[in-house]
Parts: structure tokens; sequence; C-alpha cells
């Protein structure tokens, strides 16, 4: 059905409603600065915030990229959505009426609005029922655990709605069915039954549960958390995602917690529903909790449009999954962490605890003195790495080292890297004065190459970072569709320093790719085939297109249907693409080349900056410099040694002098020019990729 024509009346209403820091904020985390906000531009590789916000004149603007339009032109740009898509999510979104220039095609439109309406009025029903059973004879049991173990009030109770799912196989599938007039189909939809193995009708997906109604931030129910009273597993049961429902975009407590996160500017953001509510009952209301999830990015933007500050407190368990959880969160803000776009806390209670038994045990205040002194998030994960380790062992101390050194490579501030440098230094030398300073000027050398080496963004140039997705997306359409060179490939990419992709979606597919053939063949075998010394043929077995889409959906790193997106041209490529794969040994070739040519490139500028930092003595300073060293009498020279003019002595002196008081710039010098030499020989291997192809076609055309 082709889209609708939208009546302008409706598009106004969206432009006037849609607030462009509202929809920006959205996808960007936006910084107040002055009377506008600034955020890192998502149409191209940007590392620093490049992009201008402005309420007053409700446009937006890149300065690097040239990106800018109203809210309606973001949305388009950011989905790849059509005009009339964009609209019609945004009269969605802000519960506009929606008119069409044709009749037919309106109502039909109405259907489809109206279908979420019965979602969130179906779901609404189902919690006000759930609700009731807590009251009734049957949840005795479940209101004693709520009051009694968990120590909740009448007042918490009724503020977040908890109700009882009877240990019945219909109980709330009747009630919808026969008294509220509901379909089971629309019920499966919202996710409260499910249908059974025989296709012989549903059941109810929750029985036998303290149940948390989950809302959205404008606090419409959109699913259902369960906690088991009888020690089934799984303990807790999360509603499946529905039309309604996404894990990954919303936060359970946000519509309780957003003003009180306003007022502190800053949010706490824990693990499970209870913990939530034992802090809000413990009048700690700015705390949130994931859905049963890793924080997501889009969570996280949520929060950051709640308090100015941009501050973020971490509390997850100190268990295995909770130390996880808390390393997947921070490695989705980090660069905004390091840019000092947000403020990243993490706090891990002692002995262990999560905030409910903290609260329990030592009550509100405690815990707000605990918050307020919560480390950065840089001084957690220093923590963790030496955390349970003997740095009086070798291999353990040189672990701790090359760990550290990667850590704190990421730090641009010189002054906050040489304070961090400090710091690790005293940690690491247990309290030995000399060996720190030894530790800290060998730490700080380790840092410097860690963070030149291959990853700096700051000598690329605008055009440069759509060339390397391109090169890296070739690698991997090869590796995934030419499985007799996959040993090669991975040969290849190993010896070119090539095999950590830059862009984050290749490196996680090249990620999910390792670890199927990892599985298959074993960590030692693949180590060995990317050193070279084992052929990998086996590789060429396994179905890796196929394979990677079942894997890639069940990831909880990413929103999996957006990840699918950008690696569907890599997993299903056009007929084009795969006429391009019928020289895959010069295709590598030329694609190595070009990304290990990018790398040299950007080393040159570093390398001329450097140089041009220099300050470089003349030979007349040189000459200047020996005469004010004095004019003394030549040395008598031994008698096996023959006589030299005066005029080459002095020319010897000065070429050495030259030499030591330049050995900076000239060192920088040679090794820009062996760089130059290294991207030439790239040059001819890219072109003779090429030359031999046009010599094929010419050897095809007099055959």
């Amino acid at each position: 059905m082709s889209a609708p024509r939208l009546h302008p009346r409706t598009i106004e209403a969206v432009k006037e409603r849609a607030d462009i820091v509202d929809v920006v904020g959205e996808h960007v985390v936006l910084k107040k600065k002055g009377r506008e906000f600034v955020g890192v531009c998502p149409f191209h590789d940007d590392k620093s915030p490049s992009m201008t916000v402005s309420p007053a004149k409700q446009f937006y603007y890149c300065f690097s990229c040239g990106a800018g339009g109203n809210a309606i032109k973001f949305l388009m740009e950011l989905q790849r959505q059509s005009f009339s898509d964009v609209v019609l999510e945004l009269a969605r979104k802000y519960q506009l009426p929606v008119e069409t220039l044709e009749g037919p095609q309106q109502e039909r439109l109405r259907q489809q609005l109206s279908r979420r309406d019965q979602l969130h009025k179906v779901l609404a029903l189902a919690a006000g029922w759930f609700r009731s059973q807590l009251r009734s004879p049957e949840g005795a049991s479940a209101l004693a655990y709520l009051r009694e173990q968990r120590g909740l009030s009448e007042t918490t109770l009724e503020s977040f709605g908890l109700g009882y799912a009877p240990e019945r196989w219909d109980g709330l599938l009747s009630h919808l069915q026969q008294v509220e007039g509901y379909t089971p189909e629309l019920l499966e939809a919202a996710g409260l039954v499910v249908p059974r193995r025989g296709g012989d009708g549903f059941y109810d997906r929750f029985r036998h549960r303290v149940m948390v109604p989950i809302c959205d931030r404008q606090g419409r129910i959109i699913g259902f958390g369960g906690r088991s009273l009888d020690g089934g597993e799984p303990k807790y049961l999360n509603s499946p995602e529905t039309e309604v429902f996404e894990k990954g975009k919303h936060l359970f407590g946000l519509d309780k917690a957003v003003n009180a996160i306003r007022k502190d500017d800053r949010a706490v953001v824990v693990e499970g529903y209870f913990d939530v509510i034992a802090l809000h009952a413990a009048g700690i209301t700015n705390a949130v909790a994931a859905l049963g999830t890793a924080l997501s990015s889009q969570q996280i933007t949520q929060l950051c449009r709640c308090c100015d500050g941009k501050r973020l407190i971490l509390n997850f368990d100190t268990d295995r999954a909770g130390v996880r959880a808390a390393q997947r969160a921070i490695g989705e803000v980090e660069q905004l962490a390091l840019q000092g776009q947000l403020e990243l806390r993490v706090l891990h209670l002692p002995a262990g605890k999560d905030p409910d038994e903290f609260l329990k045990e030592h009550g509100a205040g405690e815990y707000r003195s605990l918050l307020d002194q919560a480390p950065l998030w840089l001084d957690w994960q220093i923590d963790q790495v030496l955390e349970g380790r003997d740095l009086a062992r070798s291999d353990q101390f040189q672990q701790s080292v090359s760990e550290l050194v990667v850590l704190l490579g990421k730090l641009p501030a010189s002054a906050v890297r040489s304070r961090y440098l400090q710091q690790v230094a005293e940690r690491l030398s247990g309290g030995q004065a000399r060996l720190a300073l030894q530790l800290e000027d060998d730490l700080r050398q380790q840092v410097k190459g860690q963070r030149w080496h291959g990853r700096s963004q700051r000598w690329e140039q605008p055009g440069e970072a759509g060339l390397r997705e391109r090169a890296e997306a070739e690698l991997l359409r090869l590796y995934l569709h030419c499985p007799t060179h996959r040993g090669t490939i991975r040969a290849e990419l190993r010896r070119r320093e090539l095999d950590d992709f830059a862009l984050a979606h290749h490196r996680q597919l090249w990620a999910a790719i390792s670890s199927l053939e990892e599985d298959n063949l074993g960590v030692g075998r693949l180590e060995a085939i990317n050193r070279g010394s084992d052929p990998g043929m086996e590789l060429a077995d396994l179905e890796l297109p196929r394979l990677l889409s079942d894997q890639l959906l069940l990831s909880d790193a990413e929103s999996p249907s957006d990840l699918l997106t950008r690696l569907t041209p890599l997993l299903e490529p056009t007929d084009v693409q795969r006429l391009a794969l019928a020289n895959p040994l010069l295709q590598l070739r030329g694609a190595t080349a070009s990304l290990e040519r990018q790398r040299s490139l950007k080393r040159c500028r570093h390398l001329l900056n450097a140089w041009s930092s220099q300050r470089l003595e003349t030979l007349e300073r040189c000459i200047a410099r020996l005469l004010e060293e004095g004019q003394a009498a030549p040395a008598e020279p031994a008698a096996d040694q023959p006589l030299q003019p005066v005029a080459l002595d002095m020319e010897a002196r000065i070429e050495a002098m030259f030499a030591d008081l330049n050995g900076d710039a000239l060192r920088f010098q040679e090794l820009y020019y062996n760089e130059r030499q290294h991207i030439a020989h790239l040059d001819q291997q890219r072109r003779a990729g090429f030359e031999d192809v046009l010599q094929e076609q010419a050897d095809s055309l007099t055959a």
C-alpha cells in the first residue's frame, strides 16, 4: 500500500509539537552550552561534539559534515525513513490526530494506531486484575511476602501497582476473554498469554508470581515482571517484546524517578525491580533499573536527558554477572565520559549486598553517603584490574600493567592522564618511592605508544572514515562469501595488524565470527591460522552467513534488529557485490593496502605535526655555540694518527653538533620519509591488483 497523503494540518501540528531538543536528545546525548546544546554528530564518524542544536531556531547543524535541518529531517536522515513515515511516527508518539486526504486510507491508518491503544488498555486491565488478586485469599502468601520479607508499606504497594498472578492456567485469560471481551490473539500480542504447543487454545504466561507492572515514561503500562514465589525457574519472568514493549528502550521506574533525577541532577541505575522499589520506599527516588538486559545506549540517553549534569551512578551486584553488566554499560558511554559529556560513577556496596539488603541493615542515610563517595568509572576499572592479583608474581604483574596501559591510553587530557599515571605507579610499586618514579616513566612511554598505534582519530581527514568503512566491509564480505580463502584472509589481517576493526558493528561481526570458529576449531587452532602456520581449510565448512544471523538475533550487546539492519549488506550481498568477489586475492590485497595506507597517512600527519613543533637549531647557531665554547688549541694528535685538516675537523664538529641539537626533528623527518616510502609501496600493491585485472580482461578479449 502506498503511503497516505497527509493533510497539511497534521504536518503543521507535528512540526509545532516535536521539539528539536527532545527529538535529537532521544538519539544523541546533548549537553547545554549557553543557549544551545551540543553533542556528537551521528551522521559521520565523530569523536568530539561538533553538532549544535538550537531550541530557539528549532534547528540542528553539524560543523564537521554539514548535516542540518529540523526535527523531521533529523529522523528522516537517521532512520532512513520517508517524510510521511516520520510524521506518522511523531504523531503517534505525541498522540496527535492524523488526517489524510483519502478517506479509506485514513480509516486504515486509524486502525493501525488504535491497535497500540488496545494493547495499552488490555495491559492496564490486566494490571488491575493482578492487584485485585493480591487482596484475594489466593494472594495471601504473595501479600505476606511483600509485607514481611520485603518490608513494603501499603503506600509503596499502591504506588508501584504490585499484584499477584494466581496459580491457575487460565485465570487472567478467562477474565479478559469472558468479562472484558478481548480475543486470545490480542492477549498474546500483549504478551499476557502463550499458545499451547498443540495449537489448541492458550494459557496464562504468569502463574503464582508477584507481579510488577512496567511503565513507559508517560506512565502507560507496557509489560510486567513476575517474581516466582515457590522457587520455580526462572526466578524473574519478564513480558516478551511486543509492539509497545522494547526492553532496550525503557527503564523500570523512570516514570516515577524523572522529577527526582532532575532535582538531584543524577540518576542511580540498579539491577532489579525490588532494588528500585526499596530505594523509592526509602526516599531515594532517583533510582531506575534496566529490564533484564545490559544497559543500552538508548537507555543511557534517556537518563542524560533528565539531568543537566549528565551524572550517572551504576549500582550493580558484585558478582560476575553484575561486574560484566557494569563493564558493558561503561563501554556504551566510555567515549562520552572521556570527552566530559557525562559523569559516570560505579558503586559496589560492601559485603556484596544489593541495595535492598543494604537499606534494611544500614538505612538510607548511609546509602546516600556511599553514593556521594562512589568512584569514577576509571577508578573502579583500575580496582577491577588489580583486584585479586598478586603483584609479587611477574606474570600477574605484567598482565596488570598491560591492562592498565590500555585503560590509561584512553585518556585524552594530559593533566588527568598524569594524575592517573602517578596513582597507578604508586599502587604497583607497593609504596616504594624510587620504584614508583621508574614505573610512572615506563607507564607513560607505554601509554604514548598505546594512544598512537593506529587508534588515534586526531589525524583523520574528512572522507577517510567512509573509505575505511568501505574497505572493512569489503574484507568482511570476502571472508563471509569466499570460504576457501578464510585462512589466507586471517593470516593477512594479522600480518598487517588490521584484525582490530575500527567500526563498532564491524568489530561485533568479527567477534561473532571468531566465536563461532573457536567453538568449532578451538582457540589454539584459530590462533595458529592467524599466525599463518595452519592453512585452516576447515574454516570453509562453516555456513557463516546463516549461523551469524541466528547468533546476532540472540545477542544482547546491541539492539538485534538495528545491528542486523546494518550488517545485512554483508550477510546478503547484491548481485553486483557478488560479481566483485571474482578475484578474492586481488581484492584482499587492495582492501588491506587501502586500510594500511590510511593508517600510514594519519601517522604521517602526526609526524609532520611533531616535526613542526620542534625548535630547529641553524648551522649559524651551531657555529656560534662552538665559538662560545672558546678557541682552545687543538690537542696534539697521536703518533699513529694521521693529521686532519683543521677545516675538515671543524666541519665534522659542526655536523655533529647540528645532529645532536636537532636529533628529535631529524628523527621525525626520517620516520616521515620511511612512512612515505611505505605509502608508495602500498600504492604499487593497489595498482598492481588493478593492472592484473585489466590484463586478465585483455587476455580474455584476445583469446
